[in-house]
């Protein structure tokens, strides 16, 4: 295989990540050509409505995977946290780069921190994990819809549309706009999206010269937690619609995974499991069943959703 291409999103973002698996190919393969095909997806275009009501993150990559099942792409390059945990008939997900950090920053004029912040202030989050978190720590706030690019959403805090935001601090970090005063949410309190901070590489199942050439570019580490934090999900059938939080802790051969359902009216549910790193998958299903054990299944209920079968 002398030439790769790779599908990718538009947004600065999108392309810093693509940019970065392309350099790592180059770097383990001296002489392969990598060709960027950049593309516009319903995700990117339609932000005056939560992702929720048109679909889900799924949006995100609709047309990446078309170009991949069409022979367009060779690969596709993706935020993991907006990757569904089942892949679509005939893709993979080949390899996961080094996780970067997972945590969210909190961006709020003047950097005042959350619990300074005055009551009935306007914070500008369109997740609904960030949302059930923020309420469980400041009931008193009001929570408006904010979408578009990481860019989009620090300006509306620097114009004073809202006080203040969430945002992941692996994207920001990646383009070196953290704005000044942004506080890092400490993940003994809050937890990040199932995948945060993970760039994925997303391949056809049957094009054995790709995979073999993703296996140089795959970290075993990252992997472990890509596997028992997308269990969780896939176990209890999540998508854009629930408020879930996950992150696993790889230490030598040990996994630590922290899982977090939020209800309504800051209501939150918190499981812990532990066990070796070769059981991921399983420990991301026994945090699901815990989850919904501690009242995750009237939560689901509530939002009309229900768990994978």
């Amino acid at each position: 295989m002398k030439k790769i291409r790779i599908a990718t999103r538009k947004s600065r973002l999108a392309l810093w990540q693509s940019n970065c698996v392309a350099d790592q190919l180059r770097q383990h393969f001296p002489g392969i050509e990598v060709e960027l095909l950049p593309m516009s997806t319903r995700g990117d275009e339609v932000l005056d409505r939560s992702l929720a009501e048109i679909g889900g993150k799924g949006l995100f990559l609709k047309e990446l995977e078309v170009a991949l099942v069409e022979g367009r792409a060779d690969i596709a390059v993706h935020s993991l946290k907006d990757v569904p945990a089942e892949q679509p008939d005939g893709l993979m997900l080949g390899a996961f780069l080094p996780r970067a950090d997972a945590g969210d920053l909190w961006i709020a004029g003047g950097g005042v921190a959350p619990a300074d912040l005055p009551a009935g202030s306007v914070v500008g989050s369109s997740s609904l994990r960030r949302i059930s978190q923020l309420h469980a720590i400041r009931p008193d706030i009001e929570v408006i819809a904010l979408r578009g690019n990481v860019e989009t959403r620090i300006a509306a805090v620097t114009e004073g549309r809202v006080a203040a935001t969430v945002l992941a601090a692996a994207g920001l970090n990646r383009l070196a706009i953290v704005p000044p005063g942004a506080i890092a949410l400490s993940m003994e309190h809050w937890l990040p999206a199932p995948g945060q901070g993970i760039i994925a590489i997303q391949c056809r199942l049957d094009d054995r010269s790709v995979i073999e050439r993703l296996t140089a570019l795959n970290c075993p580490t990252t992997a472990l937690q890509a596997q028992s934090e997308r269990a969780v999900v896939e176990a209890l059938g999540g998508d854009c619609r629930m408020p879930l939080a996950a992150y696993g802790d790889v230490r030598g051969e040990q996994l630590d995974l922290r899982a977090r359902l939020g209800g309504q009216g800051g209501e939150l549910i918190d499981v812990r499991v532990s066990g070796k790193t070769a059981d991921a998958v399983s420990l991301g299903r026994k945090a699901a069943a815990q989850l919904l054990a501690g009242g995750g299944k009237k939560i689901l209920e509530r939002l009309n959703l229900s768990p994978s079968p």
